[in-house]
């Protein structure tokens, strides 16, 4: 079992910066991969990008490739999702996701979710 918990949303303007950290409960951190996926109004959920167990690769959407990278410390139990030349089109609720499988890019391939954070971009 692993709990997640978002946070570090919040408005900002375009091609401003965030921050997201993803804290987790239990001792099994280093067993998951970590993915971010993102929602906004009236959208589907999509992937954003996705860390390895040992934070040594990473994978992203098309979308925000260049743009975000994602980082973990498993010495903190803690993922990070840096935004960086945010677009409005980036506002949504984002979500941290641990799973298993680091070739997964469907919401519901993973197992474990965090309640979100809000992100927007204004422009």
């Amino acid at each position: 079992q692993v709990q997640l918990v978002e946070s570090g949303g919040g408005l900002v303007q375009a091609g401003g910066s965030l921050r997201l950290s993803c804290a987790a409960s239990g001792r099994t951190f280093s067993r998951y991969v970590f993915a971010w996926f993102r929602q906004g109004p009236g959208k589907e959920r999509e992937f954003v990008g996705v860390v390895s167990w040992s934070g040594s690769n990473t994978r992203f959407a098309d979308s925000v490739k260049g743009r975000f990278t994602i980082s973990r410390d498993n010495a903190k139990n803690t993922v990070y999702l840096q935004m960086n030349s945010l677009k409005p089109e980036d506002t949504a609720v984002y979500y941290c996701a641990a799973g298993s499988d680091y070739w997964r890019t469907v919401a519901y391939e993973y197992q474990y979710w965090g309640q979100g954070t809000q992100v927007t971009v204004s422009s």
